[in-house]
């Protein structure tokens, strides 16, 4: 029975670390937190020889925090001492590597603990220019040389008004630059996957104008810029020059993620009028996120991180029980909503506590906003369209293959993430070949997104692209027919949308048939269309090709029977006289056609400008004159 006791104590009770960190062959990192000794300068003042004495009376103290102990928040300076003993034949060469890029100040020391002898000091932190870092990482890396079989001492001075998390690992060269490319590769995906969300969803916010759309924008970029600043990628490769702003990066970054969060979760919940009281709870978040931003110059950095943290663990658990109760009044967009906060508000929590030291520092405590803000941005991209189609089903429901397509890539964006990270460490191959995927998807993506999805003509965007190049290029008139279909809510009154829907399919190819085929045919919407014509030999020939269409859609439609006539009006605008910018030039052809419409069914009508070019090519005419202006073919 003693016995089993005794093998359960053994397995069960920790085994304290030995008491120098024994270093021989092998090609493993040794993580150091385990053999910290620590001993905290309240005042800062202490230098290397009084830290050296400190250790020679005993002040310093072992640190219980695992391999990567957190001292919270704290204006103090904390010196570490970790003894070292290198059992090789001959000087080795080691890469001591402090993985938490927001410190402000790092300094190390070498000692030889037989001699005294100090063997290297280096320094480094987020206030020191990139460049003058000893190893240009985008942690705190600094190479050290271990003479052989001698007794050293390694001594860390750590400062910093942010979280103290101060774990440290000496790496053999060779196996730190595979894992450091590791560490790259995956945050090339993370913010690769923040980038196409980024852009997808700015790209929709332009087109629908919808202000969920925007803050949700502004929401992953501040997360960019938070989540890049914390991680030290950004000071690496984008302000590599600018230690002050490097310094404030990640509290600026992330106190927009959680204002512009609160924006997007009170616009997408409709909170004002659903959960009045979370609202105005969030509203005080907001406004509390963008004070912590303004007070950074007049409030000590220390103060902020902490508000920071507070406030965001508090507008997360908001923002899941605003979710919570809209969705059990029947608002089902809140359950991607719901299910995402709660993601990021187990990271945000996990990564406050750690901050605060309340949790020990591993992987996903360190790691956990950055894991649960992917899955978070992802699920609120879920959530936005499921929104998008529940306000919009009946008003616009050509939109749905769009969103559907929106939803296949975000789903190939995670697949591919997956995969990328499952393969990346055996085959680089394989990684090329996923990302082509990618791009060829994306290309798809573009291309349908270029055309309208119920007449398969092109759509504004497209409209606006071919109307820009035509007026660009400046090869001879360009004119531009706006058409409107007469009493077209008629035909959708009396025999439904789907005939509708029908009879503007046959007015597309009809409108296709009636131009050249490097002209543009283009829906704009409802029964509106507009027609781009290039190289026009004159004014009378854009009339002219408005009339064929007049006559073209004149002609009877038979669908399912039933007999229908259509007519149109009619808006003519000609480039330059008219404009030389799209925008311009269609509106001034909306105009006309509302005069068309004026005129009676059929009936074209042509602009200002145009007007005033076929008045003067039929001045000389009515004198008997030869024309004085033509433009070739």
């Amino acid at each position: 029975m003693r016995l089993v006791l005794a093998v359960v104590l053994a397995l069960l009770l920790p085994v304290p670390p030995a008491a120098a960190v024994s270093l021989g062959q092998g090609d493993q990192p040794v993580p150091l937190g385990a053999w910290y000794q620590v001993l905290e300068d309240r005042a800062g003042t202490l230098t290397l020889e009084d830290a050296r004495a400190a250790a020679a009376a005993g002040r310093f103290r072992p640190v219980h925090g695992g391999e990567d102990p957190n001292f919270g928040y704290s204006t103090a300076t904390f010196w570490l001492r970790v003894p070292l003993e290198n059992h090789l034949p001959e000087a080795s060469r080691w890469l001591l590597e402090v993985p938490f890029p927001t410190l402000d100040s790092v300094r190390i020391h070498l000692v030889d603990s037989a001699s005294g002898a100090l063997l290297a000091r280096q320094e480094a932190g987020d206030r020191v220019p990139f460049a003058e870092r000893p190893y240009p990482h985008r942690h705190f890396v600094f190479p050290i040389t271990l003479p052989p079989h001698r007794p050293l001492a390694l001594y860390l001075r750590v400062a910093s008004a942010g979280s103290l998390t101060v774990g440290a690992t000496l790496w053999p060269p060779e196996r730190f630059s595979v894992a450091s490319r590791d560490a790259y590769l995956a945050l090339t995906l993370y913010f690769g996957v923040l980038v196409a969300l980024f852009a997808y969803n700015l790209l929709l916010f332009l087109s629908l104008r919808d202000r969920a759309y925007l803050y949700y924008v502004l929401f992953v970029g501040s997360m960019a810029v938070g989540q890049g600043a914390w991680n030290g990628l950004f000071y690496e490769y984008l302000w590599p020059g600018a230690p002050a702003w490097a310094n404030v990066a990640a509290v600026v970054g992330f106190n927009a993620t959680g204002l512009f969060g609160a924006l997007f979760s009170r616009v997408f919940l409709g909170a004002r009028r659903q959960v009045p009281a979370l609202d105005r709870v969030m509203r005080w978040c907001a406004a509390m996120f963008a004070a912590l931003i303004l007070a950074l110059p007049l409030v000590p950095y220390q103060v902020i991180a902490v508000a920071t943290s507070v406030t965001g663990v508090t507008f997360s658990l908001v923002a899941v029980a605003s979710g919570v109760v809209c969705l059990r009044r029947g608002y089902l967009p809140a359950r991607y909503f719901l299910l995402a906060w709660t993601l990021l508000l187990a990271g945000t929590a996990a990564l406050g506590a750690r901050n605060l030291g309340w949790l020990p520092t591993n992987f996903l405590t360190l790691h956990a906003m950055q894991i649960g803000s992917a899955l978070e941005m992802l699920l609120l991209s879920f959530a936005l369209a499921e929104r998008i189609h529940q306000l919009r089903a009946q008003k616009e429901a050509a939109e749905a293959d769009a969103m559907q397509a929106r939803r296949m890539v975000v789903e190939t964006l995670a697949r591919t993430e997956r995969d990328l990270e499952h393969q990346v460490a055996a085959r680089t191959r394989e990684l090329s070949e996923l990302n082509r995927s990618l791009h060829q998807q994306h290309g798809l993506l573009e291309r349908q997104a270029l055309r309208d999805s119920l007449t398969g003509v092109a759509n504004r965007t497209q409209l606006d692209v071919r109307l820009g190049a035509r007026l660009a290029d400046g090869d001879g008139l360009v004119g531009v027919l706006f058409i409107d279909l007469d009493d077209f809510k008629t035909v959708n009154d009396t025999y439904g949308h789907w005939l509708g829907d029908r009879l503007l399919q046959v007015v597309a190819r009809r409108l296709e048939c009636s131009v050249r085929s490097i002209d543009t045919v283009a829906r704009l919407g409802g029964d509106e269309f507009v027609v781009v014509l290039g190289r026009m030999q004159s004014a009378e020939a854009l009339l002219g090709v408005g009339e064929k269409i007049i006559a073209q859609l004149g002609q009877p439609v038979t669908i399912e029977g039933l007999q229908l006539r259509v007519s149109c009006s009619i808006g003519a605008a000609l480039a330059p006289d008219d404009g030389t910018e799209p925008a311009t030039v269609i509106k001034h052809a909306d105009r006309a056609m509302y005069e068309a419409k004026r005129g009676g069914a059929n009936h074209i009508s042509p602009a200002l400008g145009l007007s005033r070019r076929l008045a003067r090519a039929a001045a000389p005419a009515a004198t008997g004159e030869p024309a004085a202006e033509g433009i070739p073919g």
